[in-house]
């Protein structure tokens, strides 16, 4: 959707229900009478509530519950991320289309998609996406060497994290890439990275949470382990001002991510994490590693102790949390 497009929707919004004139709007910005009305169609056929009157001009009714780029971008406080966004009603993969045009886009882009058909968890699991969530990927080129880039998984779940309990929500991360609450999925986090010897060319963050989708439309198979903000708010969440918090919280923890040891980040991100302390069993494509869960390291390793009172780093896994903590 055009620039122009965005300034109607800001002027329409400015005026808090009264009428703006046709005339009004052109002049403001350097276009004719019957395109202003063109570019009033448009909006309407995307979902803008718009009454018009000959005499008076156009009120903005209502908007649409979309994730368009134009709401976004309205009022969001961030200098970096966000500052394109590339949106689609559906996609096979954020992740996927992000990584087709990382190379050629600024750091901090989007693709933002209302419904994933071929969303990826970590290790190739399918993630279901559908309308109501919000399935983000971004962009980001931060420069640093590839065995830093499984970080910024850290990074992201503690930005989820924080936003969730912002809204009074007992969000906690499960190693490496899981928000839950009261020990239910309600996010995930994917995170793919393209390097050219050890210096990293970009970073996809994909992030996906179940928002505003009730228990019935998540797949039975994965339904008991996973909630969603809706479900456990006991109401209706607003995505865009959700992803807005989201955006700016993850970009002060990016900003901190470049500037400043990593260590304070992962005191953070251990403070929330539900994964310390506990018996785990984490699953590699070569073996099994099964103990305690006692830390992580820089490059955000978890550190199992295992029965016979060694430890493991483990890199990259899948966790299974024993029944007791």
């Amino acid at each position: 959707m055009g620039d122009k497009r965005s300034q109607i929707i800001k002027a329409l919004k400015e005026s808090k229900g009264a009428p703006v004139s046709g005339e009004e709007l052109g002049l403001s910005l350097g276009v004719s009478r019957t395109m202003i009305w063109k570019y009033i169609k448009s909006l309407q056929a995307a979902g803008y509530e718009i009454d018009s009157s000959p005499k008076k001009g156009y009120i903005l009714k209502a908007v649409p519950q979309l994730l368009y780029p134009e709401e976004v971008q309205m009022g969001l406080k961030t200098t970096l991320l966000g500052k394109k966004i590339h949106y689609f009603e559906e996609l096979s993969s954020t992740n996927n289309t992000a990584k087709q045009i990382a190379l050629s886009e600024e750091e901090g882009t989007l693709v933002i998609a209302e419904i994933q058909k071929g969303g990826r968890g970590r290790l190739g699991r399918e993630w279901v996406s559908p309308l109501g969530g919000i399935w983000v990927s971004i962009i980001l080129k931060p420069g640093v060497p590839l065995r830093h880039a499984s970080r910024l998984t850290l990074v992201a779940g503690l930005a989820v994290a924080n936003v969730m309990r912002d809204l009074g929500l007992d969000a906690r991360i499960k190693w490496p890439n899981d928000v839950r609450i009261l020990e239910r999925k309600v996010c995930g986090i994917l995170t793919e990275a393209k390097a050219e010897v050890d210096r990293v060319d970009y970073v996809i963050l994909g992030i996906g949470i179940n928002v505003n989708m009730d228990l019935k439309d998540i797949p039975e198979p994965l339904r008991e382990g996973s909630t969603t903000l809706k479900v456990e708010l006991g109401k209706h969440v607003g995505r865009v001002a959700f992803l807005q918090d989201l955006l700016f919280e993850l970009e002060q923890q990016y900003i901190r991510f470049k500037t400043q040891p990593f260590s304070q980040i992962l005191n953070d991100w251990m403070a929330l994490s539900d994964t310390i302390g506990r018996e785990v069993k984490v699953t590699t494509p070569s073996r099994i590693i099964e103990g305690k869960a006692v830390g992580v390291t820089s490059d955000g390793a978890l550190v199992v102790k295992k029965a016979d009172k060694t430890t493991e780093e483990v890199i990259a896994g899948r966790c299974i949390y024993a029944r007791t903590k």
